[in-house]
This record gives C-alpha cells, sequence and structure tokens, in this order.
C-alpha cells in the first residue's frame, strides 16, 4: 500500500480544474472502461495511476507507475461520487505543429460547444467513424477536462486535436491546408445535408453550441439537417451524430460502386 505526499495530492486535485490543467499540462482519466481504453491506445503516457485494487490494475492493462493507495486517500483525489476505484494521470497531448496537416476526408469543427458530454460524445463519434482530427474553437469546453473524457471514452487521446481562437482563424488554417469549403449547420437554412454534394470533400463541417448556434462567418455555405416535425433544433451531439454517418454511409456506398 502506498501513501501520496500531501503535494501529489494537491496537484491531482488541481487537474479538475482548466487553471489546474493550464498550469499542470496533466489531466484526469477515472473509470474502468476509460482506464482500459486509454492503456490500449496510449500506454506510454500514463503518469502515475492510482487505485483501491490490484485486481482492477489488471484488468485495465494498467502500465507505468502503479500506485495503490487507501480509499481514504483515493476518496479524496477521485473526481466522481461512485468511484470504480481507478485512475489515471496523463499528460495532456500536443497539438499538432503546423507542419502536421490533416489526411481526413473532411475536418469536423466544433464552434463554441460548451457542453462536456456533447463534446466528448461528438469525439467519441468522431472517432468511431474513422476521423483522425477534430478542431474547435475557444469557448468550447477544454477537451481534457475529466468529465469530457469520461463521455468520451478517452477518444481525445486517440486523435489529433486543434483549437483556435476564433471560426475565422479556423477557416484560415483549413484554407491552408487545402480545405477550401467551409459549411456552417444551421437549423432550417441551406440544403439539406443528405442531398448538398461536396460537404464531406476537403471541406470543413461546423457544428455550433445548442444555445447560441454557429458563429457567423464569410464565405461559408449553410447546411441543415431535415426536421420535418418542425421542432426545436436536435443537441451539438445528436446533429454531429447524423453528420458524421452520413460522412460514413457517403463513404460506404462509393466503395460498393
Amino acid at each position: 500500500m502506498d501513501e501520496l505526499t500531501k503535494k501529489e495530492i494537491s496537484l491531482i486535485q488541481a487537474l479538475y480544474t482548466r487553471h489546474g490543467r493550464k498550469k499542470y499540462p496533466y489531466c484526469i482519466v477515472e473509470g474502468v472502461r476509460s482506464c482500459a481504453e486509454y492503456f490500449a491506445a496510449v500506454p506510454e503516457m500514463a503518469f502515475f495511476t492510482v487505485a483501491n485494487s490490484a485486481e482492477l490494475v489488471k484488468n485495465t492493462g494498467a502500465c507505468g507507475d502503479v500506485r495503490i493507495v487507501p480509499e481514504t486517500v483515493f476518496s479524496r483525489i477521485s473526481g466522481t461520487m461512485n468511484s470504480q476505484g481507478i485512475l489515471v494521470v496523463s499528460k495532456i497531448p500536443a497539438e499538432p505543429s503546423a507542419d502536421e496537416f490533416n489526411k481526413d476526408d473532411f475536418v469536423l469543427a466544433l464552434d463554441k460547444v460548451g457542453d462536456p458530454g456533447n463534446f466528448g460524445t461528438i469525439c467519441r463519434t468522431a472517432k468511431a467513424a474513422g476521423l483522425t482530427e477534430l478542431w474547435y474553437t475557444k469557448g468550447s469546453v477544454d477537451p481534457f477536462s475529466d468529465k469530457v473524457i469520461r463521455s468520451a471514452m478517452t477518444a481525445q487521446f486517440m486523435m489529433k486535436l486543434r483549437c483556435f481562437e476564433t471560426l475565422s482563424d479556423l477557416q484560415d488554417e483549413a484554407v491552408r491546408q487545402g480545405f477550401c469549403n467551409v459549411c456552417l449547420s444551421k437549423p432550417g437554412k441551406g440544403q439539406s445535408c443528405f442531398v448538398a454534394e461536396g460537404i464531406f470533400e476537403k471541406s470543413v463541417v461546423v457544428i455550433g453550441s445548442e444555445g447560441h448556434g454557429v458563429s457567423d462567418l464569410d464565405n461559408s455555405i449553410d447546411v441543415q439537417i431535415p426536421m420535418p416535425g418542425n421542432f426545436e433544433s436536435l443537441n451539438a451531439a445528436q446533429a454531429a451524430t447524423i453528420l458524421i454517418f452520413e460522412y460514413v454511409r457517403r463513404k460506404e456506398s462509393s466503395l460498393k460502386l
């Protein structure tokens, strides 16, 4: 049984805040499934693991500096009410460099998506669809907050994430990388995403928050998800899932031709 120093406990507790993650470039991964996914994908990134059972460590494939601590200590560093007894302190991955170009068919971008559940679900869905990058603007939730990590099931560690000050800055970088068309997902505006041509061919598809939608942007194209029920717009994660898997549908259909 290991003991953590007061300094180690304070550092871990600080990582539950955005300020703490900026001061120390680490983040928290917690829960059996999230930790198992994490260790399967990026074992070299583990800083140390804290668990209340050696069996949990074994079942998740934990590696690196494994620390077994008393439950009283673990409860002080856990971010969940009903902890599963395992968490990882991981180094936050660096953003891609300017000379690392996006190799996906299209860029999926999030504009000021502040809900952790939505952001994490979108990240997880994008990874499931085979995308390797996710772009987002400032005003969005921190992708490496513990809540986003749990929602994404650590998908953000397996993708490249790029953050931009504004949507206009994101557009400039997209054009530099050869993604010349920017499509904004807007309820009731533009062509249907199911018939619009070229929206997943070296283009950017932007999804905004539920509360504020997508920011205005010059030289962009509006697309919509048809909603014949005339109800309120879908939440960001639902909208993203529909758009992402319309891309998958088109890609799968083209392969069969």
